[in-house]
């Protein structure tokens, strides 16, 4: 089967396989080695992991049609939610070795899974265990970031990015916050749960830049880019 990969034209450490169809992916950076089950392909000598939409909200907001990725390579990345690492192994990717990554999780089965299939591996990922709803429980174990990318089942999502945000975002630092609507309110419709967290994000202080919606990926979805004050 023919393959080809270019750069994807927009965004950094980010790249676009063609075989059947076109696919999103990243550079592998630990070569011979999947996390989730994800294709390797290998092309000029060089290994790259198919990035599944379906199992990535970062991946589904760019499909369709995200215009600003601020998670760029070398950068420092703090991420609330990292779960057992699907997404957050991509954005390691991105920011290759000289960029670094704090993963807050809560579950302590999670983040053995995190630590084990993924922390392990990867040097430029820390784990956290903490609670991302109390952000001075790890004050000394993050440094100040570029980046918050923030994925978590709590009522009040935007509010825990900001808190987080207050204490380790730098100037002028960028947000992603995948609001999962229905972990906020089941009796709201969705558009209304975005509007909610989106001007309790504008009330703390940010530029919102960009709103995407994740269907058909992932059903009451949105991801929202955000520019720190």
């Amino acid at each position: 089967m023919s393959v080809k990969v270019e750069v994807h034209q927009q965004f950094p450490g980010i790249y676009c396989v063609s075989f059947e169809k076109k696919k999103l992916a990243t550079k592998n950076l630990v070569p011979e080695r999947d996390v989730y089950g994800e294709r390797l392909v290998k092309y000029l000598d060089v290994e790259y992991r198919i990035w599944d939409s379906y199992r990535s909200k970062f991946a589904a907001a760019i499909l369709n049609g995200l215009k600003k990725v601020p998670i760029q390579p070398n950068h420092k990345v703090l991420y609330l939610g990292a779960a057992s690492g699907t997404t957050a192994s991509h954005i390691s990717d991105i920011l290759g070795e000289r960029g670094h990554m704090y993963c807050v999780e809560f579950a302590h089965r999670t983040i053995r899974e995190l630590i084990n299939n993924v922390c392990l591996v990867r040097s430029n990922m820390s784990p956290v265990l903490a609670d991302a709803r109390l952000p001075e429980q790890y004050l000394s174990l993050v440094e100040k970031v570029d980046d918050i990318y923030c994925d978590i089942a709590q009522p009040q999502q935007a509010k825990v990015l900001a808190d987080n945000a207050d204490i380790f975002l730098k100037a002028k630092g960028w947000v992603m916050l995948a609001i999962k609507a229905r972990s906020i309110d089941v009796t709201k419709k969705p558009l209304d749960v975005y509007k909610q967290e989106i001007d309790t994000l504008k009330i703390r202080g940010f530029k919102i830049e960009d709103v995407v919606f994740l269907e058909p990926y992932d059903k009451a979805h949105a991801m929202v880019i955000g520019t720190w004050k």
